[in-house]
């Protein structure tokens, strides 16, 4: 339950007078800088509020899930194991990016230069020319990019194989942080259990 006397600030009731941004709290006029910035946190794991007050809040869940923690572990878990693969991984992610990029790029300047070129579109050399490396460098794209597509899909498949590795650390994860349950000493953050796994 959060303090009515918040209902000002939450609801940004701003009133500008004398050429200065104020805001009633409770009975006094305090002077508001619109980069105020207003966080209200909880220790509790899992909170439900109310739906007046998720109208006049931007709630963000930073719980940790299972699922969450395994896709994340099983990342770490190919690092470990086959770091080749890992790295494998991340040029193809950035080669698929570049590529992408690379025939956006082209069509723009395509595109432009059509808009720019007069009745006669045969007449226009570099719109021929700009078109015919066009067409070649979209070809070695798609090239490519299906190439790294194929060893994406290599690379998932031999990611689902240690995904068990990852399920059970997940597991494992949630019962440590349940231990915090029989007596509070037994508290483990994420990154330490991180650095453990």
């Amino acid at each position: 339950v959060l303090d009515p006397a918040l209902e000002p600030v939450l609801l940004k009731q701003v009133v500008k007078r004398g050429g200065q941004l104020t805001l009633r709290l409770g009975s006094e006029d305090v002077s508001y800088n619109p980069d105020f910035r207003f966080y209200v946190t909880t220790k509790m794991a899992n909170p439900h509020y109310l739906p007046e007050v998720c109208i006049k809040l931007t709630i963000i869940n930073f719980t940790v899930t299972l699922l969450g923690l395994e896709d994340q572990l099983v990342v770490d878990v190919v690092q470990n194991e086959r770091p080749a693969l890992a790295e494998l991984r991340a040029s193809c992610v950035v080669q698929i990016a570049a590529d992408k990029a690379e025939m956006d790029r082209l069509e723009q300047l395509i595109l432009k230069l059509l808009s720019e070129a007069g009745d006669d579109l045969l007449a226009d050399d570099k719109l021929i020319v700009t078109l015919d490396q066009s067409k070649q460098t979209e070809m070695s794209c798609k090239e490519r990019m299906s190439s790294a597509e194929v060893s994406m899909k290599e690379i998932d498949a031999m990611t689902e194989m240690l995904r068990p590795v990852a399920t059970r650390a997940s597991i494992i994860y949630f019962v440590i942080a349940d231990l915090a349950n029989i007596d509070p000493m037994y508290q483990y953050s994420l990154q330490f259990f991180s650095e453990l796994f």
